[in-house]
């Protein structure tokens, strides 16, 4: 298939562009040019909020488009009206974040949606899709971990890990949170866009088991090499912060975890990368390749 990836240089999408081209589909990637392209795919250089960079699109015709950069319902409708709609599949990467908080877990694809998510943006996005007819599938995963994160979860703990540093945390560490690997989103995406039972279908994706915010240390420490009995936990109440210092944990402080049976039954995909290996192959192919400079931890201690 004739594929346009809107990223696909980094991270998610950088994971998608390589599933897709070991099923030899022909891409092509609509990035800012600050990272290389794979060879033997087409590259278009420029910022999808700009129109006249989004004009390159102009005339051109896709089986699928995947969208791993859009934020809001803008982002689609201006791609749309340049790429125009495609034949096949419009692939969307949504967020978990759109829920909101529950007394219920795990949060369901039905579970409620909350107005005032930073990721609201996305879930509008779905909407216009359903609303406009257009054949998508969306997928809402949780915190998407691995080796070329951005995001800075696995670093956090293990910088203060490595450096033996007291690790804030809240509460008892008992709060459950989830993740889900880079690679196990990528092949459940690329699996759906055989299927037709996944049209105009939004899927939960993260990993099968959820884990406390002190599991997630101790399988941090365990691949970094260190003893677990020797973590020094310092427990914090986020009640008392404000919501500034509240972000300085790199995890939302409530409890968090998707139910991600629809995806299992319908695209018939498991994950396939359990959190202590996931964790261990970015320590050893990413993290720890790095050269390490020392972390200024000084705004840990907001985290009392």
């Amino acid at each position: 298939m004739n594929i346009l990836i809107m990223g696909g240089t980094r991270f998610v999408g950088k994971a998608i562009v390589k599933g897709l081209l070991l099923k030899q589909h022909t891409l092509t990637l609509f990035t800012r040019g600050n990272k290389p392209v794979p060879d033997n795919v087409e590259h278009i250089k420029g910022d999808r909020e700009n129109e006249d960079d989004l004009s390159a699109l102009n005339g051109k015709s896709f089986d699928v488009i995947i969208d791993s950069s859009g934020r809001s319902e803008d982002d689609t409708k201006l791609l749309l009206a340049h790429s125009g709609k495609p034949k096949h599949r419009f692939i969307y990467i949504s967020s978990a974040g759109v829920y909101k908080d529950s007394i219920f877990m795990p949060l369901d694809e039905q579970s409620p949606i909350d107005p005032n998510s930073r990721h609201y943006g996305k879930f509008m996005t779905e909407k216009y899709l359903i609303n406009n007819k257009i054949p998508f599938t969306s997928f809402r995963p949780t915190y998407i971990y691995g080796a070329g994160n951005y995001n800075p979860i696995e670093k956090w703990f293990f910088d203060r890990i490595t450096q033996d540093q007291i690790i804030p945390i809240p509460y008892n560490g008992e709060t459950i949170t989830q993740l889900g690997h880079v690679n196990d989103l990528s092949d459940a995406i690329i699996k759906s866009l055989d299927l037709s039972i996944c049209v105009n279908k939004i899927y939960n994706c993260s990993g099968k088991k959820a884990v406390t915010f002190r599991g997630l240390a101790e399988l941090s420490a365990l691949v970094c090499g260190k003893n677990t009995n020797e973590l020094k936990f310092r427990s914090f109440d986020p009640e008392r912060l404000d919501k500034k210092s509240r972000k300085l944990f790199p995890l939302r402080i409530n409890n968090f975890y998707t139910d991600i049976t629809l995806m299992e039954t319908e695209i018939e995909f498991s994950p396939q990368i359990s959190l202590l290996d996931g964790l261990k192959d970015n320590f050893l192919n990413d993290y720890s390749l790095k050269t390490i400079i020392k972390t200024d931890f000084t705004n840990d201690q907001y985290l009392k």
